[in-house]
């Protein structure tokens, strides 16, 4: 009962942002934002670790911002929510609590495919080319633009409404095709939602459809906004695509800063994605594996033309050389190849009774010693059976990606 105690505490805390440290308080209450309820176990382990002092307070609120970069970047990415679930429930397992920070930031760097912290130059391609209008954290990011570098004097967002500075109006009046030029509707197609022609302001009855220029200089324009997010609006004569993409760029400077990513170098990185190896987890110069000596010949030739299929299968599929078996992952092992004399030994990862084979050629191994991972076997000693053998292949491939959504 103590111990149900002492974690419902943190997870009040969790919900309601009520830490007595302001800043703790505040870098949850972002988070919350965001809605993502998924990160709680991992949010609960890191709570308790700070509660017991394994965690120090600056690391803390550093791990947080991060957990709020990676949920927000991907948002904006486009990349599909419905792995993080799975991503955070597993998060700990890389954590090394000696070096924690340091640990958080490598799991951070070394996810890849569905699971990957968008670096700067995605997540800055993203935030000017994508609709931020129709974006469900819209408020959120206009809010952390405005707001950061003096959040001792906090914008009320909700006080102002958006504006799109280019009119949503599909029948722009005669200022407005006049300043755009002849491609005018393409101009308002393509910008229109983009983050570079919105912003906040207290007057959007008053601008409505207005030229630029009346928008620009009327009470209530643009170049009178006490505004940071009207400062680089004000000072235009003109707008087009020319100067929404400048601002949008500006703003996409502003957005690296305020969700960073983590800043680990790649030595660390390297450093820390060892740690916790064993002797099946850990990759060999060729040379130094059991199967080396048969990579040679016919067998080599096979070996590089299903190799090719399988890498093509899909930008996230990796390959980790093994001491026993070659592994071809993406979240983990989907298929294993064993080179042997005269053949090819493979090891799905999934059970026998889900495999579809027409050919027959699986055997079951859920009870039989193997190097790789999985309860389905099958061999391949010639060109001939290379798509028979990538069928099967590609049934493991898409279980894994199943069970990871």
């Amino acid at each position: 009962m103590a111990d149900i105690y002492h974690h419902a505490r943190h997870f009040i805390n969790l919900v309601y942002a009520e830490d007595e440290d302001k800043q703790i308080a505040s870098a949850i209450a972002e988070i919350n934002a965001l809605k993502v309820d998924v990160a709680y176990p991992f949010l609960l382990g890191l709570y308790n670790d700070y509660s017991t002092g394994q965690l120090g307070r600056e690391d803390f609120l550093a791990i947080l911002r991060l957990v709020e970069s990676y949920v927000f970047r991907r948002s904006i990415c486009g990349i599909p929510t419905n792995s993080l679930n799975k991503t955070f429930a597993q998060f700990m397992r890389g954590v090394d609590r000696n070096h924690y920070r340091e640990s958080v930031e490598a799991v951070f760097l070394g996810m890849e495919s569905y699971r990957r912290f968008p670096r700067d130059t995605e997540f800055m391609t993203a935030f000017v080319m994508n609709d931020i209008y129709n974006l469900r954290v819209r408020n959120y990011l206009l809010r952390k633009l405005e707001n950061s570098g003096h959040s001792k004097e906090p914008v009320v967002v909700e006080s102002y409404t958006i504006e799109h500075v280019l009119p949503q109006n599909k029948s722009l009046n005669a200022a407005w095709q006049a300043e755009l030029g002849p491609a005018w509707q393409q101009v308002q197609s393509t910008y229109l939602h983009t983050i570079g022609n919105l912003t906040l302001t207290g007057y959007n009855p008053e601008l409505s459809d207005r030229s630029f220029g009346e928008k620009r200089t009327m009470d209530g324009g643009f170049d009178k906004s006490p505004l940071y997010l009207n400062a680089s609006i004000a000072h235009q004569e003109h707008w087009g695509p020319e100067q929404i993409t400048n601002r949008a760029q500006l703003l996409a400077e502003r957005a690296v800063a305020i969700w960073a990513s983590p800043t680990l170098s790649a030595e660390a990185v390297a450093r820390r994605s060892h740690v916790g190896e064993t002797e099946d987890t850990r990759s060999y110069p060729l040379p130094e594996t059991n199967y080396g000596a048969y990579l040679q010949g016919d067998i080599l030739a096979l070996f590089e033309q299903l190799r090719k299929r399988i890498l093509n299968l899909d930008a996230s599929v990796r390959e980790e050389t093994k001491r026993y078996y070659i592994a071809y992952k993406t979240v983990t092992n989907f298929v294993d190849i064993e080179p042997q004399r005269q053949r090819l030994r493979l090891t799905l990862n999934m059970r026998f009774d889900e495999i579809v084979d027409p050919l027959n050629v699986c055997r079951d191994i859920t009870n039989v010693g193997r190097w790789g991972n999985g309860d389905v076997e099958t061999t391949i000693a010639s060109a001939a059976d290379l798509d028979n053998v990538m069928f099967l292949i590609e049934q493991a491939f898409e279980k894994q990606r199943e069970d990871a959504a």
